[in-house]
């Protein structure tokens, strides 16, 4: 019997009504995995290939035909958002199913919550928080809730593998079947997986499953990708610039900007009737790209058609952005940051438009798989505008190495099908404080060793040593977090219930205080920062003054203005690159390749920049002079373990760095040859060295909303073990040898 053929009738009917011509691969694959087997299921594939339904056609199926005694399938998402567009398209699916779809997040219908928990039944959609708060303050309404659990569908797997909120998801999940007995399969969903064998190791966390991992041939994909540059000269000596046309000609003293201007007019005739989404690495340089795109649209005539979505902009102008984008009446522009990587449903677009450098493979790859839906052609245009200063006195600074980062990202991607694996998280020390928490929340008094069977039991800890937690325990007992019983128990002290009873207290994940930003009662959204009476500052692409600020209820009242102005958000972003993607760069510089997607201005500044590397001697030697005493150091390899090295250096007295987050090489100060100092190198490879010697910074630490309440040692313990990687650094270094 086909696959359609074993699915419910109501799925049937909604295949016939939405004119479907078959199944996909990916589809096929889940109903043979589902159907005929007891694994645990992993779907990798393209945005829009498919993939939500490949997981519920099979699952609706099993429910309908054997209907569970209580909630039969859990839903999770990492975002309220994808919960409430994901509601609609079930909700038509499952009309004729008598299967009821319910929503569970901090803005979902109090009426549906109570209704399903005095008769639970069919879907739930939730998220890790809101799970979180169930098992911690709803434990009896659980064991009802969830007693005939059957299948957790995790979607956008590879956000949770990436941040702490993964591994509280693990051991909620773990904590749930605990508690009920119950071991529901679980089904993981993602566009953008490096290493397949590590998501299913992830996904089988404490389930005893093996887990299926289909691999269905997708065909090859066409996409159109166009590289563009502008630039901005720094001395009025400078600005003297070659046009695309071959004319020459001079900018005033006041023209440094020229090249943003540019940019800014060039972005407008690209997006103009087009509906696409432009991401970028920043709130800040969204909000300003995005106001200058308005300001052009107004004095051109054009319509209003621009947009920005981010965490700052407030719920409900993020969904009616998106609710306007999935229109197909309006070609929407909308600027984002990682807010619209995730698979929330705007329709197909026309293109994408990525400015500056993707911050790796798996950002690249998410943000192309935003345009070509629907059958279209994924389109993306790459902008770069630079700052630069032709005299400068550093033979290395005229390297852009964002520019050349982005050709090897998109080489990687496109050429080689290559994403980055997700560095494991072995000792989340502070999730580990989180969770005792959560327990001791949950159950009351607790003895000692009762709370260390529950908790290290459960997989995200397995690498975490009772040593470690009874070092971490007597740490919370000093700080009354906890206290002792009179039976000799452990519950939670004065201190740390001011933590649990905090409406924060669900959250694993590190977040600024925001202060609310209201024009008259609509909530525009959020800033970090006062901005005092008469300031003007931008938000939600629009311009506004502060008019009152109200500190205590953290609310700045604002009306809005005309032209543009300037926020400054705390910066607040961590990237690293991975040794491949290093070696690509690196290859990038040695070849002689000219890539079709690169403009004629692109053209020229690759082969400026081959240029001045391949002269450089930095593409050939491990060391190179810069000056009398500074040396540049280039192992090439990723940000881990040149941090490794940047260390082990400083530990043999030698004043070493890493100029930035994403460099990919070292400066030194080093009184010796070239020829001394890549022999002490050699000496540290070839080295027992001990991580736990380095001369590593007092507060070194993996960042954790709950560091402070975990000592210092274990904090010191977490970065050595989960970020530093000597290992790898011997390896990659050796195999260059």
């Amino acid at each position: 019997m086909d696959a359609f053929s074993r699915l419910a009738p109501f799925i049937q009917d909604f295949i016939y009504q939405n004119k479907w011509e078959e199944l996909r691969g990916n589809q096929v694959a889940a109903c043979e995995v589902i159907f005929d087997s007891d694994d645990n299921l992993l779907l990798s594939s393209g945005t829009a290939s498919g993939k939500t339904e490949a997981a519920f056609l099979p699952v609706l199926t099993e429910l309908y035909n054997n209907p569970s005694k209580s909630v039969g399938v859990m839903y999770i998402s990492p975002l309220k958002a994808l919960i409430n567009d994901q509601f609609q398209r079930l909700e038509q699916m499952l009309l004729d199913s008598n299967i009821p779809v319910t929503k569970w997040h901090g803005d979902a219908s109090q009426t549906q919550k109570h209704k399903l928990v005095k008769n639970p039944e069919g879907l739930l959609q939730i998220t890790p928080e809101s799970l979180e708060s169930l098992l911690t303050n709803k434990r009896g309404a659980c064991l009802s809730m969830f007693s005939d659990l059957r299948f957790v569908i995790i979607d956008e797997v590879h956000s949770f593998m990436r941040d702490v909120r993964g591994l509280q998801l693990l051991c909620v999940l773990e904590r749930l079947k605990q508690l009920t007995g119950v071991n529901p399969r679980r089904i993981g969903l993602s566009a953008t997986l490096g290493d397949m064998s590590q998501a299913q190791e992830w996904l089988n966390t404490g389930t005893g499953r093996a887990c299926a991992a289909p691999v269905v041939e997708e065909g090859k994909k066409r996409v159109r990708l166009h590289m563009e540059r502008f630039v901005n000269y720094a001395e009025e000596r400078d600005l003297i610039q070659k046009d695309g046309e071959s004319n020459y000609f001079t900018v005033g003293a006041n023209s440094g900007d020229f090249g943003s201007r540019e940019h800014y007019e060039y972005l407008f005739k690209q997006t103009l009737d087009k509906k696409t989404i432009i991401f970028t690495n920043s709130r800040e340089e969204t909000e300003l790209l995005m106001a200058h795109l308005r300001e052009i649209a107004l004095r051109n005539k054009a319509p209003d058609v621009y947009r920005v979505h981010h965490g700052n902009i407030s719920a409900l102008l993020r969904e009616s952005t998106e609710d306007e984008m999935k229109s197909a009446d309006e070609k929407i522009v909308t600027g984002a940051t990682v807010t619209l990587e995730l698979g929330i449903d705007i329709g197909s677009l026309d293109q994408a438009v990525q400015v500056g450098a993707p911050l790796n493979v798996s950002s690249f790859a998410q943000r192309l798989g935003r345009c070509g839906r629907r059958g279209q052609i994924p389109q993306l245009l790459f902008t770069f505008v630079e700052s630069i200063k032709i005299h400068a006195d550093d033979v290395l600074g005229p390297i852009n190495w964002g520019f050349i980062r982005t050709i090897g990202i998109v080489e990687l991607y496109l050429k080689e099908h290559w994403i980055e694996p997700i560095p494991p998280q072995h000792h989340a020390y502070n999730l580990l404080y989180h969770q005792t928490m959560s327990c001791l929340k949950s159950a009351g008094e607790v003895s000692t060793a009762g709370l260390a069977q529950t908790v290290l039991s459960l997989g995200a800890f397995q690498h975490i040593s009772q040593e470690d937690y009874r070092r971490l325990l007597a740490y919370m007992l000093s700080i009354d977090h906890l206290e002792r019983t009179e039976h000799g128990g452990l519950m939670i002290g004065r201190e740390g219930e001011k933590i649990v009873n905090s409406h924060k207290f669900l959250t694993v994940f590190l977040a600024t205080e925001y202060l609310l930003v209201k024009d008259e009662s609509r909530v525009i959204g959020t800033v970090d920062k006062i901005y005092p009476v008469g300031i003007r500052f931008a938000l939600a692409g629009m311009a506004w003054e502060t008019v009152d600020v109200n500190e205590k209820a953290k609310v700045l009242f604002v009306k809005q203005v005309p032209g543009i102005s300037l926020v400054d958000w705390d910066v607040d972003f961590t990237a690293e690159l991975h040794t491949v993607l290093v070696r690509k760069v690196r290859s990038v510089l040695q070849e002689n390749e000219m890539y079709p997607y690169l403009s004629d201005r692109c053209k020229e500044r690759l082969v400026d920049i081959r240029y001045i590397a391949q002269n450089s001697g930095i593409l050939e030697n491990l060391v190179t002079q810069l000056s009398d005493r500074k040396y540049a150091i280039f192992p090439w390899i990723g940000t881990r373990q040149l941090m490794t090295l940047n260390y082990a250096l400083r530990h043999r007295g030698i004043k070493s760095k890493m100029p930035w987050i994403t460099c990919i090489h070292l400066e030194v100060i080093f009184e010796g040859t070239k020829e001394a100092l890549e022999n002490i190198i050699r000496e540290i490879l070839y080295s027992n060295l001990d991580l736990y010697e380095l001369p590593l910074p007092d507060k070194v630490q993996v960042l954790g909303k709950y560091n402070e309440f975990v000592p210092l040692d274990l904090l010191r313990k977490q970065f050595i073990e989960d970020y530093l990687d000597f290992k790898g650094l011997k390896e990659a270094m050796l195999d260059m040898a």
